[in-house]
């Protein structure tokens, strides 16, 4: 049974990642849990691919260019099975405080745009992995399966989230509706890219798809996003061409509510620091009155979605009965080895 009777304070991160610098992006994410524990939030969510920070470089050269930049992403990438993840689960048990963070994920020599949902007790009740990395991110990340999208048993009743641009793919958004989710983290990566000639992925198209999610899905959203500081263009800028592809700032966090009222005030798309909200369950159940996609506001005769929620193998280990690899060996060839 789901819960609405729930409030909490909801904490979302708008900061610049320390670029390139696993045990340095880990230090900031305890230091930005412990403030906003401070502050008395429940829950504090981070951008996406915050450690080591989002790979900008993939925007701004060519593939030879941005080589340079490759083993040092994937060396401080987070691996689940490092005392660095494990510092982050103990921060959360220590503080009491539920972490939603973002991070590059790796896996023997792949990578993937993970996000890691810690409870206040340090337990892990979900990692996940972008469905589909986005444009010029397939060239650094691999993709994820339908176990990723995932709405899991919480402290804070149905949580989910999802990473940036899977916010305008409409069947990923149905799928996490249709379990019931309360509290969404949707993680981005900061907006200034491109400014000014790609519109799509700049700040107005990007708010307003966590917003819509908000709407669509009755949720509380919380949609933490990167800056673009100094330290990204002493790592990442080494000409004018690339000042103007790549601009300082581009943070827009936000909280939304399930009517798409935005909770918070925002910063300026510059500053550094964390938006706080209180949230009731009770307004999802006035959202719900009005628009419920996956209940009453729905026509599965009409419409319906196939989900294939499992996980997937890339190696399925079948056993060969001794007999057959005795008839194999029969029927090979004279001469064969």
């Amino acid at each position: 049974m789901v819960d609405y009777t729930k409030t909490f304070t909801a904490a979302a991160v708008q900061a610049e990642p320390v670029w390139l610098d696993l045990d340095g992006g880990v230090e900031k994410t305890i230091a930005l849990a412990c403030e906003a524990s401070g502050n008395g939030a429940s829950i504090v969510a981070f951008p996406e691919t915050w450690i080591p920070g989002y790979p900008w470089w993939i925007w701004l050269d060519s593939v030879a260019w941005q080589s340079q930049f490759v083993v040092r992403y994937a060396q401080n990438s987070l691996e689940l099975d490092s005392s660095q993840f494990e510092r982050i689960r103990q921060t959360a048990a220590d503080l009491g405080i539920a972490i939603a963070l973002g991070y590059s994920d790796r896996v023997g020599g792949s990578l993937y745009m993970g996000q890691a949902l810690i409870s206040s007790t340090g337990a892990v009740l979900k990692t996940r992995r972008k469905l589909k990395p986005t444009h010029v991110e397939r060239s650094v990340f691999g993709d994820g399966d339908g176990s990723d999208l995932a709405v899991v048993d919480s402290e804070f009743g149905r949580l989910g989230a999802l990473c940036c641009a899977e916010h305008l793919q409409p069947l990923t958004k149905y799928a996490m509706f249709a379990q019931q989710e309360q509290l969404h983290i949707a993680a981005w990566p900061s907006f200034s890219v491109y400014e000014g000639a790609a519109y799509l992925l700049g700040p107005e198209v990007n708010t307003a798809a966590s917003q819509q999610y908000a709407v669509e899905g009755q949720s509380f959203v919380l949609a933490p996003t990167g800056i673009i500081g100094q330290a990204a263009y002493d790592a990442f800028v080494d000409t004018e061409a690339k000042k103007e592809l790549l601009k300082l700032g581009g943070g827009h966090a936000r909280i939304y509510g399930p009517d798409g009222r935005s909770l918070a005030s925002p910063l300026a798309p510059t500053e550094e620091g964390i938006l706080y909200a209180d949230i009731d369950y009770r307004e999802i159940l006035a959202a719900k009155n009005a628009y419920d996609p996956v209940g009453h506001y729905s026509r599965p005769d009409v419409l319906r979605l196939v989900f294939n929620g499992a996980a997937q193998s890339r190696i399925v280990n079948t056993e060969v009965p001794e007999a057959a690899w005795e008839d194999a060996l029969t029927l090979a060839p004279a001469g064969d080895d």
